[in-house]
């Protein structure tokens, strides 16, 4: 009588009652493939780290007792895909019983089901012990209501894990949200900390992915490679954000600057989505140091908020919309990425930094994220999907379950507002307000039509003018398209002109 265990790549939980104790009738099987490798184009280093960290993990297994089967990319054994690797392993020691953690993302968790139903032997799907909620949460929170809002759905989960709360329904210093706060700008005072995460050599590893054929993008960073290992790693760079950065998270959240990529950023999400770190514990510590006196309340509440409030909706929102939500496209937008997805290589500074930034570390924070390159991607017209499968690519952190949601529906508004209350876009003004990126630009922050007038100018006028029909009707767009109502018929069409030519010439922008 044996039982075979799967574990995923974003299933690295050392703590998961699956290996309180070592049993010899227990095989737990890892597996790197081409099948996941391979479903979208990935940044070098997300394969890099992942496989990094799946190889220590089994390695920790082994040393804890366990039985371990590990099929590495290059291994000849290895069919490429689960179901295969599966099959075979089965065979090979007459498992009588199939376990696998359940996964995710959408793909993998039909997959495995639709594998278990079809096996002779008895199969069973068990839970990640990772998250706050069930995966109907947020669904069964917002049964009937047409508006999904966060808001509502973080108070509940304060509420309910007491998370800075000061007594029954009243949370910690008056205020739910100190969100208000947290939108300064940074010209370096303070100081930002420097990287204090320690780097690895997977340069080995980096050629045998390349061997195996896999296809990538970004730099690889082999050589120096600085994503977490394994928990102990994540719990030490946890700690050093606590300390040095958590402290000015709060303030400058919403920060850019050209020289700093991180600011006061944990660069613990990847460490989070691989399970190394609970969000509890995440969460614990941060609550320690607010009570302590070492974090403000505004900076305590700001993080905790990303975690407790927006990572647990997101994940909600994903599981109440699948499948199918991939495919939502509320404006029609076509526009193929440029090219200068792949390379950086554009006149406009903002993206260039943003860009080449995730083309170097895989990693971009989330105002990068939203209101740089997306607020581009949704204002020119580019294809939702596009943008979805570049998104999920390029970041470190990507897993569809987080992903998806940011991206099409934050992002992108591509589902017509289930996700986000209004399209979150601005011209350069609110880049120019927030970061360094507009200094020295090919482009004029201020100009709006002309050859060298910033294309989100023209861009952002031209979006909410074309899309009023859509978007009119939001109470929170009423100034916008008041100030449209108020424009002189002559600057608007100027503008709209502008926004065809930069459209039109999008990959030499």
């Amino acid at each position: 009588m044996s039982t075979l265990r799967l574990i995923l790549g974003d299933q690295l939980n050392p703590q998961h009652s699956w290996f309180a104790q070592a049993d010899a009738a227990v095989i737990y099987v890892m597996m790197e493939v081409r099948q996941e490798t391979d479903y979208v184009r990935h940044h070098a280093q997300k394969i890099i780290a992942i496989f990094a960290a799946m190889r220590d993990f089994a390695r920790h297994l082994r040393e804890a007792g366990h039985r371990v089967e590990y099929l590495a990319i290059d291994d000849p054994a290895n069919r490429q895909s689960l179901p295969a690797n599966l099959d075979a392993l089965i065979a090979r020691h007459a498992v009588t019983a199939f376990e696998y953690q359940a996964p995710d993302e959408w793909r993998l968790d039909r997959q495995l089901a639709d594998y278990a139903a079809k096996l002779v032997i008895p199969a069973r799907m068990v839970d990640s012990e990772h998250f706050f909620s069930q995966r109907d949460e947020a669904a069964r929170l917002f049964a009937g209501r047409r508006q999904w809002l966060m808001e509502h759905f973080y108070r509940q989960m304060r509420m309910r894990h007491d998370v800075l709360m000061a007594g029954p329904g009243k949370p910690l210093g008056g205020r739910w949200n100190f969100d208000h706060d947290n939108r300064k700008s940074w010209s370096s005072v303070p100081c930002a900390p420097a990287d204090w995460r320690g780097q690895h050599d997977h340069s080995v590893l980096w050629q045998s992915i390349r061997q195996a054929g896999v296809d990538s993008f970004g730099e690889p960073a082999a050589g120096h490679f600085r994503w977490p290992l394994n928990r102990q790693e994540a719990l030490e760079q946890l700690a050093d954000f606590i300390d040095e950065a958590l402290p000015h998270f709060g303030d400058f959240q919403d920060a850019m600057a050209a020289g700093n990529g991180r600011l006061f950023h944990s660069l613990i999400s990847f460490a989070l989505n691989t399970k190394m770190l609970n969000p509890r514990e995440v969460i614990a510590a941060v609550v320690s140091a607010q009570q302590a006196g070492h974090v403000p309340l505004a900076a305590a509440e700001g993080y905790i908020r990303q975690i407790l409030g927006w990572r647990e909706y997101v994940r909600g929102v994903y599981w109440a919309s699948m499948p199918g939500y991939d495919a939502h496209n509320h404006f029609a937008h076509r526009l193929p990425l440029p090219a200068w997805f792949w390379n950086g290589q554009t006149r406009m500074r903002c993206l260039a930094h943003a860009i080449g930034q995730s083309l170097e570390h895989a990693y971009a924070h989330h105002i990068q994220r939203l209101m740089v390159i997306g607020n581009f991607a949704l204002l020119a017209g580019l294809d939702p999907a596009a943008v979805h499968r570049w998104y999920l690519g390029v970041y470190i952190d990507a897993f569809e379950w987080v992903e998806l949601p940011n991206t099409l529906g934050m992002s992108q508004f591509a589902d017509g507002g289930r996700l986000a209350t209004k399209p979150y876009v601005s011209t350069a003004a609110y880049i120019d307000r927030m970061s360094d990126y507009c200094r020295g630009c090919h482009y004029d922050r201020k100009a709006r039509v002309g050859e060298r007038a910033c294309p989100f100018n023209a861009l952002y006028w031209d979006f909410f003018a074309r899309n009023g029909e859509r978007l009119a009707a939001n109470p929170r767009l009423g100034m916008v398209y008041r100030q449209l109502a108020g424009m002189d018929p002559a600057t608007l069409d100027a503008l709209q002109r502008r926004a065809v030519e930069v459209r039109a010439g999008i990959e030499t922008l």
